[in-house]
């Protein structure tokens, strides 16, 4: 049940920054300011869910680590633990001060020159957590054994 809860709450996780990363690229290209207004407050409100979504991973992911972990799943585990170290560096110290100040500077129409830098950091901080729980994901799956390490050809093409 805890790995299950994991898995949803990791996947919910990485659903919601690409739904708010896609959500404002394309009202960015086709909406006008009342439009892109609304894709902002309706981010901001969705950040207490990614945040909510994160904690739980990050709880769930720590109770299925255990304290005995060895080799290849002891690796692993700290890799995942330092990446969500840095996303929710990430998510709390850029991504919901960006959201929260895009939400209000939509909402008085101020679309000038600190929106677009705001968005800018808003984008580059949503790919790198982006990247970085694809990774965990990734991760996770090869724990669990539902994927494996890719095997490497040799030069003649030879497994």
């Amino acid at each position: 049940m805890k790995r299950r809860a994991h898995a949803v709450f990791g996947v919910v996780a990485l659903v919601l920054i690409s739904a708010f990363m896609v959500a404002s690229l394309v009202v960015e290209a086709v909406g006008d300011e009342k439009a892109v207004a609304g894709v902002k407050a309706a981010i901001a409100l969705g950040a207490c869910a990614l945040v909510f979504s994160m904690i739980a991973t990050g709880g769930t992911g720590t109770s299925l680590a255990g304290k005995d972990a060895r080799g290849i799943r002891a690796r692993l585990i700290g890799v995942k633990r330092r990446r969500m170290a840095v996303v929710a560096g990430i998510g709390l110290l850029v991504l919901v001060p960006c959201a929260v100040t895009l939400w209000r500077l939509s909402a008085e129409g101020a679309f000038g020159t600190a929106f677009y830098a705001i968005q800018a950091v808003e984008f580059a901080g949503g790919a790198v957590n982006l990247v970085l729980v694809g990774l965990n994901l990734r991760d996770g799956l090869r724990m669990t054994g539902r994927i494996r390490r890719p095997q490497l050809q040799g030069i003649s093409g030879e497994r």
